[in-house]
């Protein structure tokens, strides 16, 4: 008896539990699917008839690569797109698309897709990423979402309407290999004056320099920067010190990515005019293709480094443009711990050779971070050349440290 009241009460327990699930406001069940793949959302329809079409309360569309790797022996084309966006029943907020060779999507469907979401009220993020290897044209439909906050175009050309006048909400802002005809990118930047994050990038695409850094700098809500230098306006005629100074002007920057790559730069004499920029607010700093054979891009770092006193995160990736190894900024016997003191907790250096700069780089920072962490260090010396190593991990290992926690890593 006592067995069949505890199943009883297992089954009841059970059908309030449904109960309780199917009766959640509309509002709680549409953010429950948002969190799920959309696969797995639209598979809910099988779960009973109450469920049918709890899938269709969905606020955004997610087609990233997870999604069509799972699809990709099975047709998808534009109709799949718009059957689904016409059976949802909540206005769509987000929406993202991975542009891949397992869907058939040309550029027309593209453009009739831009145009169907520009229609929708209250849209606020599109994300379209380009995996082909030709780059899109995207139509002017995308300049009239006003609503838009979060904006993330790759691999796609650009032409604003001259009566395009920004993005007045717009928060975050990414381009990877986006062309802008006319070169505009300079004009459509400055129009988005809320953006709290920006990434200009380039990875495989030759573009000319378009961005002009005061304008950058006009970004006063910016905390987060990602910008590849050799997209700067004349950046021949910029010199690197001018460059972060410049970037040192945004109030709230707390992230900065900069790559190197490509990047030329004016020749300065950092022995008469030493380096020195404030970023008093940044805590993560990442240089991508650092030129460690340039003295003048040596010194400015250094000359950075020690200008973000709450920094706590550094990662460094060198690139060796000459063969000549540089003659040292500073010398062994130099005491670092007089150079003030840093935050760091963790650093991550690669492609490192054991050169006497880079030695110096590492020497400073053990020797001013009482809180380091870790010090990640990827050598580029070949591994068949051991005794090379050796030689750069008792170096490493003889100097001294700030922080009795601090870990070297070096491989």
């Amino acid at each position: 008896m006592e067995v069949v009241n505890c199943c009883k009460a297992s089954r009841v327990s059970t059908e309030v539990g449904e109960d309780f699930i199917s009766r959640m406001p509309e509002d709680v069940i549409a953010n429950i699917m948002n969190c799920l793949p959309l696969r797995d959302a639209v598979g809910t329809s099988i779960l009973s008839t109450s469920w049918r079409s709890k899938w269709t309360l969905l606020t955004q569309l997610i087609f990233d690569l997870e999604f069509f790797i799972a699809k990709r022996k099975s047709h998808f084309d534009k109709t799949n797109i718009s059957r689904l966006l016409h059976q949802l029943k909540g206005a769509i907020t987000k929406f993202v698309l991975h542009i891949t060779d397992y869907m058939e999507l040309d550029t027309e469907d593209i453009h009739h897709l831009v145009m169907v979401l520009s229609r929708i009220r209250g849209f606020k993020e599109l994300t379209l990423i380009n995996w082909r290897q030709t780059s899109i044209m995207l139509p002017t439909h995308l300049f009239s979402y006003l609503e838009l906050k979060h904006l993330h175009l790759n691999s796609c050309d650009l032409s604003p309407s001259p009566y395009f006048r920004g993005f007045p909400k717009l928060l975050s802002l990414t381009l990877q290999n986006v062309r802008f005809q006319d070169h505009r990118c300079g004009e459509f930047i400055p129009q988005s004056p809320m953006l709290e994050t920006l990434i200009l990038d380039i990875v495989n695409r030759e573009l000319r320099g378009e961005v002009k850094l005061v304008e950058i700098a006009k970004l006063e809500n910016l905390n987060k920067l990602g910008l590849s230098l050799c997209l700067l306006d004349n950046m021949t005629m910029v010199r690197l010190s001018t460059a972060l100074q410049h970037l040192s002007l945004l109030p709230k920057l707390q992230e900065l990515y900069l790559n190197f790559g490509k990047f030329e730069f004016l020749a300065e004499d950092v022995a008469q005019n030493p380096v020195s920029t404030t970023f008093p607010f940044l805590k993560t700093l990442e240089l991508l293709t650092m030129d460690f054979s340039s003295v003048s891009m040596l010194a400015c770092v250094f000359g950075m480094l020690f200008g973000c006193t709450n920094l706590q995160t550094l990662h460094i990736n060198a690139r060796y443009k000459n063969d000549v190894s540089p003659p040292a900024i500073f010398s062994p016997e130099v005491d670092c711990s007089t150079m003030g003191q840093l935050q760091l907790r963790n650093v991550y250096l690669s492609n490192i050779k054991g050169l006497e700069n880079e030695v110096c780089l590492m020497k400073c920072m053990l020797a001013c971070s009482p809180m380091l962490k870790t010090i990640v260090i990827k050598s580029s010396i070949m591994s068949k050349d051991g005794n090379e190593k050796y030689k750069l991990a008792s170096k490493l290992l003889k100097l001294h440290r700030a922080s009795p926690m601090a870990e070297i890593i070096f491989s």
